[in-house]
């Protein structure tokens, strides 16, 4: 359907809307005035990468939060409403290999034309702070808050195990890794320990999960609750197993005891092997001296050489060794595994095992025909032998702890252990220090020098540029082998020194871009953050993406604020006062996506039917935290209301000021128009208000919707022209373009500030009663809006007489909307 079939007067949406585009960019209205006396609003979507051109995801995201920051503009705030691009990344590396095109020029091209198309929606973003982290000004501020980090020992830097190809000699993000293989050329990856930075998160890990507190109702509960697990804060028992002496001296006395940590307390008489990652020390001093066979040396390669998303996937695997621990309140002997699902990054990389009680150590019992020690009373079927008994109950088989709670169990093992000085009570957490390190050139620097003689060093002259001089082929990191950037003099001594070659990992530019936004962009040269417009408009008011980054960059986020704060950048804690997390793009009940060949391309939509019918079915079609199925008869029915809206505009009496009404001469279905009008009105400021949560805009355009229809359907003008007053007011959030067109026609766009209620509307004179018998509805009846209850209930019964066959049991009554009698 093409649109000349779709409406009468000719809707050249593309004059329209390049018309205002032009007028609001040369006008520079959406630009944040420096008035720190008016009230402030801080609205913001999640920045995109520029990956090339916006999908619908993107229109959805930055529609809802275009709507927001439009009505808070028109109604008096100093709106800060920016726009920029998370511009360093791995796909512009992937790129340069496939296209041959270098990172930059590949990254600035597509910024160029995402841009164009996000304006081209009538965003009303402001131009003036548009940022990309690539630029040297933004990494120049993020070396400068790394060094701080640095000198304040934030920041360290530790031998850990990467994903390694061994043919392009390259590390692999774990996105990279395929089945094992190298995404590239198919090759086996293994794991290599080289050095890697890290941001100390965890000394962070107390108040991060504290801190959730305060965003109570203002977060969605499922992103607390995911962040909560993922901090995964515990009180457990640290304590040791010695080896027997056997094992001692085949390890030459190198390592006497195993540390493990255990929330279980309780289940210690149920220990009956533990189980050590197989980079665990112990193992590598039993390879060193030749003491497992062949065999068992290259099942544990080929363990090591698993990622830890290959191995949480991967069916439990492991294979004993020849020591033993005692058991540190039975003393007897328990046999040592290595096994692919204990890692050496958690705790202390070795584990107590109890099968009767632990879902992960009953299949690997099970699996190997290892013991089991049931210590927790069976409950029902869950005997701790045929299956897995993982709840708290009553004590057995646990010498004088038996018959206790799992509880008291608990506190009294623990007690016993601290008393005696063999372990102590400690609060753990999940969470791990964040690995900042990325072996690769399409990254902000990591501003550090190695010099033989001082060691590690920080650079002086900020920013560390990236050589634009290089050749990407996927083999290695350009900067290992660029000479003349990574090698250089020492600040401190004037030595041969070596320039750092590992970049930063891009999330570290996404957890502090919300901050430099307020620093206007005259500023930014000379300074990270402006400090009055920093406090004027933090924190977010409005925060808005995917519930996909509910973990890492929101967490980030905010540990970044807070360390920001400790390093006396800021003065506050929590970035992002409110957070939307919208739903999903569908079509056919898939998310959107080319391999299944359901995309709609956001420029279609725009080239056919224009941006506002864009906005306005993205924010109609379902509310913002809901999944929005695409459906293109939605997108026609959008455009035609949009029509209609300029084929019924003759009817307005242009003014620039709101009609005065006089309601005693209106006929009812003005009045009822009337009331259709300031109900949308009414829902907007509701949801505006918070009264109603998560801005259910399909609400508001179906009122206006509705409200139309009504006001066309009666004959008085001035009520009419009332109703396009309010309902392009209401719509200019919505459809920017055509309501400002309309509205700068009629109204002289003097219907674009605030506009008050008129309660007048709502006062009616007659009230509308549906009557059901058993649930059904069987008429209706109109009564004057003074009627008594008993009088309501007379004359609905009158009105169904037919269908009362029998006695009525009960009378339902609901004022102002229903009676139902029951027979």
């Amino acid at each position: 359907m093409n649109n000349k079939e779709l409406h009468k007067e000719n809707y050249n949406h593309v004059s329209i809307e390049s018309k205002w585009q032009k007028i609001w960019l040369d006008s520079k209205v959406f630009e944040p005035s420096d008035d720190f006396s008016k009230p402030k609003k801080y609205i913001l979507s999640m920045f995109p990468y520029p990956s090339g051109a916006i999908h619908m995801g993107h229109v959805r995201n930055y529609c809802i939060g275009d709507a927001i920051a439009r009505y808070y503009r028109m109604h008096g705030f100093n709106v800060l409403h920016p726009i920029g691009f998370d511009a360093f990344g791995m796909p512009a590396e992937n790129a340069a290999i496939k296209h041959k095109v270098h990172p930059k020029e590949w990254t600035y091209s597509n910024m160029e034309v995402m841009l164009k198309e996000l304006n081209n929606l009538g965003l009303s973003f402001s131009q003036d702070r548009i940022l990309e982290t690539c630029n040297p000004t933004y990494s120049r501020h993020e070396q400068e808050f790394f060094i701080q980090a640095w000198k304040k020992g934030l920041v360290y830097r530790k031998k850990a195990f990467l994903n390694w190809c061994p043919k392009d000699l390259t590390v692999l993000a774990n996105e990279q890794v395929i089945d094992g293989k190298c995404w590239r050329c198919d090759t086996d990856v293994v794991q290599k320990e080289m050095y890697q930075y890290y941001l100390k998160i965890t000394d962070y890990a107390n108040e991060l999960l504290q801190d959730l507190d305060t965003l109570e109702g203002k977060w969605p509960q499922q992103v607390l609750s995911m962040q909560r697990n993922w901090i995964g804060k515990s009180e457990g028992l640290e304590f040791h197993f010695e080896l027997d002496s056997k094992s001692k001296e085949m390890l030459d006395n190198k390592i006497s005891h195993l540390g493990v940590y255990t929330t279980r307390a309780d289940t210690l008489y149920g220990v009956s092997y533990c189980v050590v990652a197989p980079e665990h020390k112990i193992v590598d001093i039993l390879i060193e001296k030749k003491l497992l066979s062949d065999d068992s040396i290259k099942q544990i390669n080929i363990i090591k050489n698993q990622g830890e998303k290959e191995r949480s996937k991967a069916d439990k695997e492991g294979l004993e060794l020849p020591l033993f621990v005692i058991h540190p309140l039975t003393q007897k002997k328990i046999p040592l595994w290595v096994g692919n699902f204990v890692l050496i990054n958690y705790g202390f990389g070795a584990i107590m095992s109890v099968p009767s009680h632990d879902e992960r150590d009953f299949e690997f019992a099970k699996k190997y025909n290892l013991p089991f020690v049931p210590v927790i009373c069976a409950n029902g079927d869950h005997d701790g032998i045929n299956q897995v008994n993982t709840d708290d109950g009553i004590l057995c088989n646990s010498d004088v702890y038996s018959n206790l709670t799992s509880k008291e169990a608990r506190k009294k093992i623990i007690d016993f252990f601290e008393k005696n000085n063999i372990g102590k009570r400690t609060i753990n957490y999940r969470l791990r220090d964040w690995g900042i390190s990325r072996q690769r050139y399409w990254g902000t620097p990591i501003p550090l020098i190695h010099c033989e003689k001082c060691g590690i060093v920080e650079e002086i002259n900020l920013p560390v540029i990236l050589p634009e001089d290089i050749e990407i082929t996927g083999e290695g990191n350009p900067l290992e082998n660029h000479a003349t950037w990574k090698y250089v003099k020492c600040p401190k001594c004037n030595c041969d020194a070596i320039r750092e070659t590992d970049t930063m990992d891009t999330f570290m530019e996404s957890s502090w871009y919300f901050l430099h936004y307020t620093t206007p962009k005259h500023l930014r040269d000379r300074q990270a953050f402006c400090n009055d417009f920093l406090k004027y408009f933090m924190e977010v008011d409005e925060y808005i993406g995917g519930i996909e980054h509910a973990i890492l960059h929101l967490l980030y986020a905010r540990f970044f604020t807070k360390m920001l704060r400790d390093l006396d950048y800021i003065d506050f804690s929590e970035p992002f006062m409110n957070l939307l997390t919208q739903g999903m793009v569908l079509k056919n009940g898939a998310k959107m996506s080319k391999s299944i060949g359901n995309i709609v391309e956001p420029s279609d939509i725009i080239n056919t039917y224009g941006a506002d019918t864009a906005r306005l079915f993205t924010l109609f079609a379902a509310p913002p935290t809901y999944a929005l199925e695409w459906n293109d008869e939605g997108v026609k029915g959008c455009y035609k209301f949009i029509c209609r809206l300029i084929d019924r505009k003759i009817r307005v009496q242009k003014t620039t000021e709101i009609p005065t009404i006089n309601v005693g001469t209106l006929s009812k279905d003005s009045k009822i128009a009337r009331t259709k009008v300031y109900e949308a009105l009414q829902k907007q400021q509701n949801i505006f208000s918070k009264k109603i949560e998560n801005y259910p805009f399909n609400v508001i355009i179906a009122a206006c919707m509705e409200a139309h229809n009504a006001i066309s359907a009666q004959d008085d003008d001035m009520v009419f022209t009332e109703g396009y007053f309010v309902l392009l007011h209401i719509l200019e959030c919505f459809i920017p373009h055509i309501a400002s067109e309309l509205s700068k026609e009629l109204f002289d766009l003097s219907n674009f500030k605030p506009i008050q209620i008129d309660n007048n509307a709502f006062i009616k004179d007659e009230i509308i009663f549906i009557v059901s018998v058993n649930g059904k509805k069987r008429g209706e009846i109109s009564v004057d809006p003074n009627t008594t209850k008993d009088e309501i209930l007379s004359k609905a019964k009158i009105s169904v007489q037919k269908w009362i066959t029998s006695d009525i049991k009960k009378e339902i009554y609901v004022p102002n909307k229903l009676v139902n009698f029951v027979i």
